[in-house]
């Protein structure tokens, strides 16, 4: 910890015959300015109107318009490396967080955590009188540190932020979000129209008015990372309907115009091509119309998705406009990796249904395409859409070609900042961000944190750039690694691998593009410079070496040990009241017998309220009592669930239910109630996953599972007592598990 400095004053027998002396308060240097970070989640190279999309995105473009906007900015392929670098100002595998959080493997460049060696710019700017916000996506702590009572040391307030409103894991449910507040869960009143961007844009101004109100002339940092554009695609109807109709025309031919307007707006070379198409993607001319249909509904949600988030980034841009404070923020606009394939072929009403193994077929998806956007539906874009997300480039996110890494970055900054509407062409990486800001706020990044000797930035200042549009680019190197896939670039060159699972790491083909004159990577001049090739993958090497990248892991079920090293227990005890637990922490109930237990006291006829209730209607179970009666439900899925129930005694109700084992993700549910058997349920099918997309609730609810007792109902006619949930050890059980976390992150 910083100690205190040493009393300056002196100390006699009475105050009389001493001196006082107070440390100086800290100060933030002449002009500083506030600061304001908008993340947003898996949007690709294109999708922003300034960058070429058809997406209207008004409010972001403005910021480009009155601000500056790089062509040539890459983050890493996935979300956690790149917040990493982000915050840190250093490369992702350094500082301890090489893939995403889940993936922690135990070795020093994938621990799933920022070392403490690697101070946040929140930690650096808090001595020069900074106070800073986090709302949103963390991403940043591992799963051993989700648990209520588990350490805080790598959630948002122990990395150096006062406030922070938002979730801890990859994807949310932005109708019915499982949220944290500073260092604990907290449960949201039910209101008409809630959605969670506008959530988290409210909380990121209600922080910014306490700060400026309660400590005026002080500077502010605000980190605001939003869910949107990451599935599932959730947003009002009535920003849909913008769309209707928009997308008819397909993937291949928005690719085509969004690079006509890329290169009339002078963002990319003239002589730009479109990458080929990516493997799997099919021509739009191909699909039957009624995949069309569907494909064009999941655009038309995922443009209002992100239409609406601009709209609620607007809100807060005219709240610092109204209070005076836009023309000193320095506002740094950012997607934290390309757009993502995860959707397949023809997409999905309910991404998440692959936990169930069952792939939804096109008359499904059409039957609930009233639904999609909805928060009856967990949808995501085909891999068509992705591709048109990441135009010109190739690839998707967590592939390390262009359409992995290459994203959009608007710097506004009206008292710094002259060149309004600028395009810079610079190469630059997300571990530059924080160097820029340190170079613009006037200060050196700490020697020591916390008593721990800090690694120097490994980005460099973008801030020679903001004045000189035709100034070289003074970046020289930087590599990327995710999961195998390989790419390092080097003054203009850039050698890219992309890799197989299973496949010999020296067997993978490095191809290489010279960025200054391909922009899409499209021509490979390998076979024509192989030397080149041999220096560039020697250097990726040492790269390699120096930042921690190695050991080279394409693993993903494998990458449960962390998991396994925390031994999750095998008896859960629940109370009534408790605070909710993470989805990732809950019993793990997946194929495998286990068996819930409940007492309940002083039931009345007109008990009524959840006993127990974990995840949603998406995957998931509740115990639920109403109309005299103990209701079990178990959805596999929303549009699949397995009903029981049994007459409900009145005093004092021991209810149990237990689901028996008959083989692969198969069994059979029975439900009693002191003793009397209330029937049976034979399941074909359970999921794969636990957790699913909610947490686990006693005495009360949280995310919807069923219709029949919904969750912010209070529990009325009855007191809950001792819950025990215990799980059945299966080893292989919990790998898969594992492995059905790591394939959907």
């Amino acid at each position: 910890m910083t100690q205190p400095p040493s009393f300056g004053g002196r100390i006699g027998r009475t105050w009389r015959e001493s001196q006082p002396w107070w440390p100086e308060p800290d100060a933030a240097p002449a002009g500083a300015p506030n600061i304001l970070f908008i993340v947003l989640d898996d949007v690709g190279y294109s999708d922003l109107g300034c960058y070429g999309s058809e997406i209207e995105t008004p409010r972001m473009d403005a910021l480009a318009s009155g601000g500056v906007r790089y062509s040539n900015f890459h983050v890493t392929a996935m979300c956690s490396p790149t917040r990493a670098a982000l915050i840190t100002g250093r490369n992702a595998h350094a500082v301890g967080m090489g893939a995403i959080a889940e993936w922690s493997t135990g070795f020093p460049g994938y621990q799933g955590r920022i070392k403490p060696q690697a101070a946040t710019i929140a930690q650096m700017l808090a001595p020069h009188a900074y106070s800073s916000y986090a709302v949103g996506k963390w991403h940043l702590a591992n799963m051993g540190d989700y648990p209520t009572g588990g350490s805080r040391d790598f959630w948002p307030l122990g990395k150096g932020f006062n406030r922070w409103y938002g979730f801890l894991g990859g994807f949310i449910d932005h109708w019915n979000p499982d949220l944290h507040e500073d260092n604990h869960p907290v449960q949201l009143e039910p209101r008409e129209g809630y959605h969670l961007t506008e959530d988290l844009v409210d909380h990121a101004i209600s922080y910014v008015r306490d700060h400026v109100t309660s400590v005026p002339g002080k500077p502010w940092l605000t980190y605001l990372a939003l869910g949107a554009g990451h599935w599932p695609l959730h947003v009002p109807q009535e920003w849909i309907e913008k769309y209707r109709g928009r997308y008819n025309a397909g993937w291949d031919a928005v690719r085509e115009q969004r690079l006509a307007r890329q290169k009339t707006m002078g963002l990319v070379p003239a002589d730009t091509l479109l990458a080929p198409p990516n493997p799997n993607v099919q021509a739009w001319e191909s699909l039957a119309p009624p995949e069309r249909a569907l494909c064009a509904r999941l655009q038309e949600t995922y443009a209002g998705f992100l239409s609406h988030a601009d709209a609620q980034i607007g809100r807060l841009v005219d709240y610092l406009a109204l209070t005076g404070q836009l023309e000193n923020t320095a506002i740094v606009l950012l997607s934290d990796n390309g757009a993502s394939g995860e959707g397949g072929p023809t997409g999905a009403v309910n991404i998440r249904r692959h936990m169930s193994m069952e792939r939804e077929t096109i008359e499904y998806g059409l039957a609930h395409i009233d639904k999609i956007g909805s928060q009856y539906s967990f949808p995501h874009y085909p891999m068509g859409w992705a591709q048109a997300s990441n135009t010109p480039l190739k690839w998707f996110k967590r592939n390390t070609h262009g359409g992995g890494i290459r994203a959009p970055l608007v710097v506004h900054w009206p008292a710094r900042i002259r060149d309004c509407g600028g395009i810079r062409h610079q190469y630059h990486h997300v571990s530059d961000v924080v160097p820029t800001l340190l170079d613009a706020v006037g200060v050196q990044p700490p020697e020591v944190h916390e008593g721990h000797a800090q690694m120097p930035l490994h980005g460099i200042s973008m801030a020679y750039s903001f004045d000189r549009a035709d100034a070289p680019t003074r970046k020289q190197t930087q590599h990327f690694e995710m999961a195998g896939d390989r790419a390092i670039w080097h003054r203009g060159w850039k050698a890219v691998a992309r890799h197989t699972k299973g496949e010999d790491f020296d067997a993978d083909r490095w191809e290489l593009y010279h960025l200054d004159q391909d922009f899409a990577e499209i021509e490979d001049l390998a076979d024509q410079h192989p030397q080149k090739v041999r220096e560039l993958v020697d250097l990726w090497w040492e790269e390699a070496h120096r930042y921690g990248v190695l050991p080279l892991d394409d693993r993903d079920v494998e990458r449960s040990l962390e998991w396994s090293r925390l031994q999750i227990p095998r008896s859960f005890k629940l109370q009534a009241g408790m605070a909710r637990l993470d989805r990732q922490m809950v019993p793990p109930i997946n194929d495998r017998s286990w068996r819930l237990r409940a007492q309940l006291r002083e039931v009345q006829p007109t008990a009524r309220g959840i006993v127990v209730a974990c995840g949603s209607r998406f995957g998931g179970y509740q115990l639920h009592c109403q109309d005299r009666k103990a209701v079990f439900t178990y959805a596999v899925h929303e549009s699949l669930s397995h009903r029981l129930e049994v007459n409900l005694p009145l005093g004092s109700a021991a209810l149990e239910v237990t689901f028996t084992r008959t083989g692969e993700r198969t069994g059979r549910f029975d439900l009693w109630a002191n003793g009397m058997h209330g029937g049976a349920a034979q399941v074909a099918r359970t999921w794969l996953i636990f957790g699913m997309t909610g947490g686990l609730t006693c005495g009360q609810g949280n995310i919807p599972v069923t219709e029949e007792c919904l969750p912010r109902a209070s529990v009325t006619g009855l007191i809950v007592g001792e819950v025990v949930i215990e799980v059945d050890a299966d080893s292989q059980a919990e790998m898969n598990a594992f492995g059905a976390v790591i394939q959907e992150q």
